[in-house]
């Protein structure tokens, strides 16, 4: 039986914040005062306790207190994300309060876009963040002092966590309970919201597709789609020109200029994706991945997952592995 006192979760709310930012963490966490009676106890707080009107959803969002109510002491504030975080900063006492709750808080942690939130409070400066990756490059231009890092799910830099955008929410949510209740209550939790327990912070928030642009010319667009069908194949830069008959130097600074990443950089990304699939899909030996991808060896295969995902090839497929005789259960 659980006999510690209930850790408070404190989850920030504003107008024009992402509803699923609130709600994705305020149900994990309930999950697990449900599951380990007394662990958790959530409420979720606003300038003002009045409805907060979802800009998309067509429904409100009621906070439980306002913010000079919430004077007792918190385990953990959670700041939720959504397009009003750009402004939140013009919100009377917001951010002075989010600061001064970071405080008397034991951790500080954004949801999406509420790491605006948090840097507008300056609680990221010096720090390693994330946020929805289209919205990375706009956090590193207006705060500089944070070293924004746009492909992981979630971040931990001592005791502030930022995630990625919208569902990553669920996924910090995970892990910082694993880290105050152990793996198997996190798993039971992810079990009970139907999630992948969990998506390790290092998993890329997009694919290679997402990651890059279609170039501008036909020839450099039909290569791309190319590489991604002919992953095993010679995708060294000479080759790659040689396809779209242009020399070496010229195709790298055209792929680069047009695409957003190096030809290698493009190439390393879709092998990893095309080995996450199979790794998610499949029993094969992860040396037999490593040569059907384009690897080679396991060796620079598991350098790359670690370089992209933060997880070496076999603990990625420990997590994500969906055996087909009870995938559809």
């Amino acid at each position: 039986m659980w006999a510690m006192p209930a850790r408070r979760i404190v989850i920030v709310v504003y107008p024009g914040v992402q509803p699923l930012d609130a709600v994705g963490p305020a149900e994990a966490f309930g999950g697990a005062a449900r599951l380990i009676p007394g662990s958790y106890e959530v409420t979720v707080v606003a300038p003002e306790r009045v409805s907060l009107e979802s800009r998309f959803g067509g429904f409100g969002l009621l906070p439980a207190s306002s913010l000079a109510e919430c004077i007792e002491p918190i385990d953990t504030l959670i700041v939720a994300g959504g397009f009003g975080s750009r402004t939140a900063h013009e919100i009377p006492g917001l951010i002075n309060w989010i600061r001064d709750a970071a405080g008397r808080a034991r951790r500080t942690a954004s949801v999406c876009t509420g790491a605006f939130v948090l840097a507008a409070a300056g609680l990221l400066d010096g720090r390693r963040a994330t946020t929805h990756w289209a919205s990375c490059d706009e956090l590193r231009e207006r705060f500089p002092t944070i070293t924004v890092d746009a492909a992981p799910i979630f971040v931990r830099d001592g005791d502030v966590w930022t995630s990625a955008g919208v569902t990553a929410g669920i996924d910090l949510s995970l892990a910082l309970i694993e880290d105050d209740l152990g793996a198997e209550s996190a798993r039971e939790i992810a079990r009970w919201l139907v999630v992948f327990l969990q998506r390790p912070g290092g998993q890329a928030q997009f694919s290679a597709q997402l990651a890059s642009q279609p170039a501008a010319r036909a020839p450099l667009r039909e290569l791309q789609a190319w590489i991604v069908e002919h992953v095993d194949a010679d995708l060294r830069v000479d080759a790659l020109a040689e396809r779209v008959a242009m020399s070496p130097r010229n195709f790298a600074r055209a792929f680069r200029r047009e695409v957003g990443l190096t030809p290698a950089s493009f190439v390393e990304a879709v092998r990893v994706e095309s080995a996450r699939r199979r790794l998610e899909r499949g029993a094969e030996p992860v040396d037999e991945i490593a040569c059907r991808v384009g690897f080679g060896t396991p060796e620079t295969m598991r350098r790359a997952f670690s370089r992209r995902l933060g997880v070496a090839p076999a603990e990625y497929r420990s997590r994500f592995y969906r055996d087909p005789q009870t995938s559809a259960l």
